[in-house]
C-alpha cells in the first residue's frame, strides 16, 4: 500500500504522487529544443522538498520514452561534494573521477584546468556514445567561486555547440539566476528557467483521494481544505501533513479523520514535531536578513524586489512570497508576505524566543489579582487584561527594568514595531496560558497580528497594531470591527503600540466606540 513521503524523491510505486504532467511536458521540452542543433541551459528552482529531483527523474524517463535511442540522459548530483568556504576553486577538479565514475560509469583523471574538465565534453573524445542532456543537482551548494568557474566553463562549452556533446543542460537548486557574476557572462537563459510551483487545491485533493482509495477511509473535505490554506500547496508540508494524519495521530481506519484530528495535528506540528524542512527554514530565517523576517510581522506595505539582496534570500528559500495589491492612490504594487500561515507562525514561535526570551523578569500579575472582572463578565474583559499588561510594564520600569533595552531600533530612533507585537503576546502566555489558549493569527499574511484568546467557552480577540497616524488608526477600528463580525464576535479590542510615554496622550489615543453594531474598544501602550 503506497503512503504519503515528504523526504527525498517521491517513487510513484511506493508514493502518493501529484502527476504534474505539463511541468513534465515543458521542461522535457526545454531540455530537447531542436533535436538536431541543441537543448537549452537553464535552471530549474524551488525551494527545499518542492520535488525539483522527483522532475528531473520524470523529464529523464519521459526523454527516454520519447526518444529511446537518440539521446544519454545523465544525472549528476555535487550535493555530496565537500569544499571549506576559503578551499581554492580548484580544489572541485580533484572530485571530478569520483563523480564521472559514479554518475557516468566513466573513468578520467583529474583535469589539471578548468579548460581540461569543459574538454571531457568534446565530441572527438567519444567518452559519450549519444549527445548528452545533463542535469546537475543541488548545483547551487556549491561554493561560490567555484560556481563561478563552472558557469564559465559551460558557456565556453555553449558558444563552440559544434565540437560540444553537450546537447541541454539543466542546473537544479534553489536559485533561478546563476552565474551572474561571471566575468564572461552566463549561457543559462533566465527566461527559460523553470520554477516549480506549489501544488494547487486540486492537486492537494487529489493526494487524499488516492489515500482513500487505497486504504477505504474517509478524509473530510474540510481537512484537506485546511491543509491547503496552512501550506498554500507547498508540496513537502502538504505530504508531511499527509503522513502525520494517515500514519502517527490516525484516529483508526474504522474513522474518518476528521477536523478535530486536523487541529490536533497542527498544534503538534506547530510545537512537537520535528521536520527537516521546516528547521531549514526556521534557521535560514534566523540569519542574516532576521530584521527583514521580524520587520514582516508588524507591516504589510514592505515591498517586494527580487533585486533587493534580503528580499531575493527569503523568497528563492521558501520563507517568503509576493503578492500584488492595491496601493492608496489606485496603482498596483507588490509586497512581500509569507510562504504560508504555517510557516509564519512556527516562525513566530521561534522569533518570541529570540526577542523575549524564555522567561519573565518579574510576575506577569500582582501575586493577589485573581483576574476576576476579566473572566466574570459574559464575556472576555479584554480591556481589563491589558490594563493589566501596561501596569506590568509600570512595575518593571520602577524596577528599573526596561523590556525595550537593547531591542533591534529604527534609523528614526524608535522601536522596531514587531518588539511589542512579540512582547505582549509572551506576557499573555504567562499570565492566563493556564486559563486560556493564546494563539496568534495572521489573516493578512503580514502586518498585522490576531491574538485569538479561548477560555473555556469564551472568545475573545487582539489585534496588534503599532501607531502611525490618526487617519490609519480610525480605518484600523473599521478594519477591526468588520472582522470580528464576520467571525461572529460582538466585541474586539486594538492593543496599539505608541511611542510616547506622555498619559495624556495615550488616554486620548484610547477609547471606544461602536462600529457596526461592533464595539471596538483602543488600548494605546506607551513604549519608548
Amino acid at each position: 500500500m503506497r503512503r504519503f513521503h515528504s523526504y527525498g524523491p517521491v517513487d510513484s510505486t511506493e508514493h502518493f504522487r501529484v502527476p504534474r504532467k505539463e511541468l513534465i511536458r515543458r521542461c522535457t521540452e526545454q531540455m530537447i529544443g531542436n533535436p538536431g542543433k541543441g537543448g537549452h541551459y537553464f535552471t530549474i528552482w524551488a525551494p527545499r522538498q518542492t520535488g525539483k529531483t522527483w522532475l528531473m527523474r520524470q523529464v529523464k524517463k519521459e526523454i527516454g520514452t520519447l526518444y529511446p535511442d537518440r539521446f544519454a540522459v545523465r544525472m549528476m548530483s555535487v550535493q555530496g561534494v565537500v569544499l571549506e568556504k576559503d578551499d581554492p576553486p580548484e580544489y572541485f577538479l580533484s572530485r571530478i573521477p569520483l563523480l564521472f565514475s559514479r554518475f557516468f560509469n566513466i573513468n578520467v583523471k583529474k583535469p589539471g584546468t578548468w579548460e581540461e574538465l569543459g574538454s571531457l565534453f568534446l565530441k572527438n573524445l567519444k567518452l559519450f556514445e549519444k549527445p548528452l542532456i545533463l542535469f546537475i543537482d543541488e548545483f547551487d551548494k556549491l561554493p561560490p567561486t567555484v560556481i563561478d568557474r563552472l558557469v564559465g566553463m559551460f558557456r565556453d562549452i555553449y558558444l563552440d555547440r559544434e565540437n560540444s556533446c553537450l546537447h541541454s543542460l539543466a542546473l537544479i537548486g534553489v536559485r533561478a539566476v546563476l552565474g551572474v557574476e561571471s566575468e564572461r557572462g552566463s549561457p543559462f537563459n533566465i527566461q527559460r528557467s523553470l520554477h516549480l510551483p506549489n501544488f494547487t487545491i486540486e492537486e492537494v485533493r487529489g493526494l487524499y483521494r488516492q489515500y482513500q482509495e487505497e486504504t477505504g477511509q474517509k478524509v473530510e473535505p474540510e481537512v484537506v481544505t485546511e491543509v491547503f490554506k496552512s501550506t498554500r500547496g507547498q508540496p513537502g508540508l502538504v505530504c508531511w501533513f499527509g503522513e502525520l494524519l494517515t500514519e502517527k495521530y490516525n484516529p483508526g481506519k474504522g474513522n474518518p479523520i476528521r477536523l478535530k484530528d486536523w487541529k490536533r495535528v497542527c498544534h503538534r506540528a506547530l510545537n512537537m514535531e520535528w521536520n527537516n524542512t521546516v528547521l531549514n527554514l526556521v534557521k535560514k530565517a534566523r540569519g542574516k536578513y532576521q530584521n527583514y523576517v521580524l520587520e514582516l510581522f508588524a507591516r504589510s506595505d514592505i515591498r517586494f524586489a527580487l533585486d533587493a539582496e534580503w528580499c531575493g534570500y527569503l523568497y528563492l528559500n521558501g520563507i517568503i512570497d509576493a503578492k500584488t495589491v492595491t496601493d492608496e492612490t489606485g496603482e498596483e504594487v507588490s509586497v512581500c508576505f509569507f510562504s504560508s500561515p504555517f510557516i509564519q507562525q512556527r516562525l513566530y514561535n521561534a522569533m518570541t524566543a529570540d526577542i523575549v526570551g524564555d522567561r519573565l523578569p518579574i510576575l506577569a500579575l500582582e501575586p493577589l489579582d485573581d483576574l476576576s472582572d476579566v473572566f466574570d463578565s459574559p464575556g472576555l474583559d479584554i480591556p481589563a487584561l491589558l490594563e493589566r499588561y501596561k501596569t506590568y510594564l509600570k512595575r518593571l520600569k520602577a524596577k528599573g527594568l526596561n523590556p525595550w533595552k537593547d531591542q533591534p531600533g529604527r534609523t528614526d530612533m524608535h522601536l522596531t514595531e514587531y518588539v511589542g507585537h512579540f512582547h505582549l503576546y509572551f506576557w499573555l502566555q504567562n499570565a492566563i496560558g493556564r486559563r486560556c489558549v493564546i494563539s496568534p493569527e495572521f489573516p493578512t499574511g503580514n502586518g498585522r497580528v490576531d491574538l485569538h484568546l479561548k477560555c473555556g467557552e469564551k472568545r475573545g480577540i487582539i489585534e496588534v497594531k503599532s501607531f502611525r497616524d490618526l487617519s490609519e488608526l480610525k480605518a484600523s477600528r473599521g478594519q477591526a470591527a468588520r472582522y470580528a463580525k464576520k467571525l461572529g464576535l460582538n466585541s474586539v479590542t486594538l492593543a496599539v503600540f505608541v511611542p510616547v510615554e506622555d498619559e495624556n496622550i495615550l488616554e486620548k489615543l484610547s477609547g471606544q466606540t461602536v462600529t457596526e453594531g461592533v464595539k471596538v474598544t483602543v488600548s494605546a501602550i506607551g513604549w519608548v
